[in-house]
């Protein structure tokens, strides 16, 4: 085993591959093994956290969180749904390696790839970003080829973005290429910050991989960072959650908690949480969403009644939220957020790819009215 250290912006060759993203002005070691030099993202950064006093790097939550938030809500923060690594290569292969906190790599209605898999995607010669690879995991230690011999890239190499796992930890992960290669870590982006809080659905269930997440594909479409905070079970409305989501420099905060409650919890819960949150952030906008529709409610009058009463009482609250003088609250229903086909969702609640693509255009009517910025040129979005 050898180490290559290469400090950040002493080489024009490295400089030459950046382009217009930002470049990270520090010293980073490559571990070359058998071929491959190996680089630790945490060298220059993870992009999605939202917070840096953490237990552990990967961690969503800041550590003083722990004990205040509910213990499920804890537990949950550990995974790093919402986080990538960006870093500019010319080289051909690409390889990743990390270990998972936990080995459940897969649950019954959501495969590895999405659950634990390390997402890889690339922009290409019309800066769109586009799939190339996922990792595959089958235990904790995760040690995948993504890809060999991929077309070369042009003089100032290519942008690639690695989405980590949706369901699980990640306690050290690592990005390889070809000995000899270059590679030009991205800084993580913080202006223009999309701040996610919700469900399940949210955290990721039932993507196939994670950057067909909800979170993930809106960044693509708006070339912005995000952060997922979304709590499989857990997305309550809850105080504590309003008081860490108020630490945030968000440009906007999506909250889709409805899932997770019935009517009465919605009536009890909307205004104090919208409050709570407001204190914190008087003029950031904040767009309220409804829960989607189980694509097998047309045959359980209890699910139509549970949607019914839930969207009754969260636009009850919407509205005196804004009668009250909120003008930056900003209102989404969930009737055809999964379509009206039933294809949607993988077990009826939980989208699937289909799902999350139909999700996402319809959060995009939505933000369009509030980001008000011009597709960019690495956008995938929807016209």
């Amino acid at each position: 085993m050898q180490r290559r250290e290469f400090v950040l912006g002493s080489s024009g060759s490295v400089l030459g591959l950046l382009g217009s993203y930002s470049m990270v002005n520090a010293e980073i070691t490559a571990i070359a093994e058998d071929g491959i030099d190996w680089y630790n993202v945490q060298d220059w950064g993870v992009e999605g956290r939202g917070f840096s006093e953490t237990k552990s790097y990967f961690d969503r939550l800041p550590a003083k969180a722990e004990g205040v938030v509910r213990k499920a809500v804890w537990g949950l923060s550990l995974h790093s749904a919402g986080m990538s690594s960006r870093f500019n290569t010319d080289s051909r292969d690409l390889h990743v390696r990390y270990r998972l906190k936990s080995a459940r790599v897969a649950m019954p209605h959501m495969p590895a790839t999405g659950v634990s898999g390390v997402d890889l995607y690339g922009t290409n010669k019309e800066g769109a970003d586009r799939w190339i690879s996922v990792s595959r995991p089958i235990a904790q230690d995760v040690n995948y080829k993504w890809v060999t011999g991929i077309d070369p890239p042009g003089p100032n190499g290519r942008l690639y973005t690695a989405y980590l796992p949706l369901y699980n930890g990640v306690e050290k992960m690592e990005v390889g290429v070809r000995s000899g290669s270059r590679l030009a870590p991205i800084a993580p982006r913080k202006k223009g910050t999309i701040v996610f809080y919700g469900t399940s659905i949210m955290h990721g269930a039932c993507a196939s991989r994670p950057g067909m997440a909800l979170p993930a594909i809106l960044g693509r479409w708006y070339n912005r960072p995000v952060i997922n905070l979304g709590f499989s079970g857990n997305g309550m409305l809850e105080l504590e959650l309003a008081d860490l989501l108020g630490e945030l420099d968000a440009s906007v905060y999506c909250i889709d908690c409805l899932p997770n409650l019935v009517p009465d919890l919605v009536k009890q819960r909307t205004i104090p949480f919208f409050e709570r949150l407001r204190k914190h952030k008087p003029d950031t906008p904040i767009l309220m969403v409804e829960d989607r529709t189980y694509t097998n409610a047309p045959f359980y009058q209890r699910s139509r009644d549970r949607h019914a009463g839930s969207r009754g009482a969260f636009r009850s609250g919407f509205n005196t939220l804004k009668k009250a003088g909120d003008k930056n609250l900003h209102y989404l229903e969930g009737k055809e957020l999964l379509g009206s086909d039933g294809e949607a969702a993988t077990d009826g609640s939980h989208p699937n790819d289909l799902g999350f693509m139909r999700y996402a255009e319809h959060y995009k009517v939505a933000l369009d009215q509030i980001i008000k910025q011009p597709p960019t040129q690495h956008a995938l979005r929807p016209e």
